[in-house]
């Protein structure tokens, strides 16, 4: 996984170069922008980190075979491509070691993944790290949740604590209801035992 560097004045010159160069349109390459502006005259240039998306996919693959080796686990990986989201999807002969309780073991492995990625490149990469459909499976339930127990609280006009959750699950509840006009969510407790509560609007404060 290589990065390559392009600096200039004119961004579209420079994204026009990159692509011409790397052969690759916009949709294959990941971009990381930075403006700087410095010189006697306060010259505004442009600072591009690029990276082939395929390349990044296959260097994530390689570090996870390297991790699922040493642990002795059979496997098979599988990768979606959406824009600029990469999703892969592992399936094992021991997918419960591989979530771990309520998921924490695939949060984790996405964690090390991303910072290993940002440390090689300094670029953070958007990607998502699921075994057998677990995390998709996962925030159907939640935001089944979330939308019934909204319902409740937008007909009794009454606020409702949901169960302790980290913050990846509170994120699904908060996104879920985000545009719903009768209520609205707030994080509240101290780690670990953060919660989500809903609340109806009309007693916002």
């Amino acid at each position: 996984m290589e990065v390559y560097n392009f600096e200039g004045k004119d961004i579209e010159e420079i994204k026009n170069k990159i692509f011409k160069e790397l052969k690759k349109d916009e949709e294959q390459l990941i971009i990381l922008e930075k403006e700087v502006v410095g010189g006697l005259f306060k010259t505004k240039r442009y600072e591009l980190k690029v990276l082939v998306m395929d390349e990044v996919i296959e260097y994530i693959k390689q570090q996870l075979s390297t991790i699922l080796k040493y642990m002795n686990i059979d496997f098979n990986i599988e990768v979606k491509k959406r824009k600029k989201n990469i999703n892969f999807i592992l399936y094992s002969d021991n997918n419960a070691i591989l979530i771990g309780k309520n998921g924490r073991t695939i949060i984790a492995f996405q964690t090390i993944l991303k910072q290993a990625i940002y440390t090689k490149t300094g670029i953070y990469i958007n990607f998502t790290f699921d075994v057998a459909d677990y995390r998709s499976k996962q925030i159907k339930n939640i935001e089944r949740i979330a939308k019934q127990t909204a319902q409740e609280v937008a007909k009794t006009k009454v606020a409702v604590k949901l169960d302790n959750m980290n913050s990846y699950e509170r994120r699904i509840i908060h996104t879920k209801l985000a545009d719903w006009r009768d209520v609205y969510t707030a994080s509240e407790g101290e780690e670990p035992d953060r919660y989500v509560v809903i609340k109806p609007k009309n007693n916002r404060e």
